[in-house]
C-alpha cells in the first residue's frame, strides 16, 4: 500500500460523518445538560414543569454516543487495492527493479 492509499484510507476515517455528527451531539448534549442540571425554578416553570434542557440534553448525549458506538462497531471499508489487469500479469516483470 502506497503512501497515498494510506493517507487517503486515514483520512476516510478521520472525516467519517459518523464521527462528526456522533462528536457534535455529544459536545451539545453536554452544554445542554449543564444548562439543565444548573436551571433555576422560574425557568422550569416556564416549561410547564419539565427540565426540558436535561432531558434534551440527556437525549442528545445518548444520540452522540450511538453514532460513535455505531462507527466503532462498523468501521469504513479499507479502500480497494489496485488488482493488476490481466494484461500486466502477463507481461515479464524486469529483475533487479521494482
Amino acid at each position: 500500500m502506497g503512501s497515498l492509499e494510506r493517507k487517503s484510507a486515514t483520512a476516510a476515517r478521520l472525516f467519517d460523518v459518523r464521527r462528526v455528527i456522533g462528536g457534535l451531539f455529544v459536545v451539545y448534549g453536554v452544554l445542554v445538560t449543564i444548562a439543565g442540571i444548573t436551571a433555576s425554578d422560574a425557568d422550569i416553570a416556564k416549561a410547564q414543569g419539565i427540565n426540558i434542557n436535561l432531558w434534551a440534553g440527556i437525549g442528545m448525549l445518548v444520540l452522540g454516543l450511538a453514532f460513535l458506538l455505531w462507527m466503532r462497531l462498523s468501521p469504513p471499508p479499507p479502500p480497494p487495492s489496485p488488482d493488476p489487469t490481466p494484461a500486466e500479469e502477463s507481461r515479464p516483470r524486469p529483475e533487479g527493479g521494482a
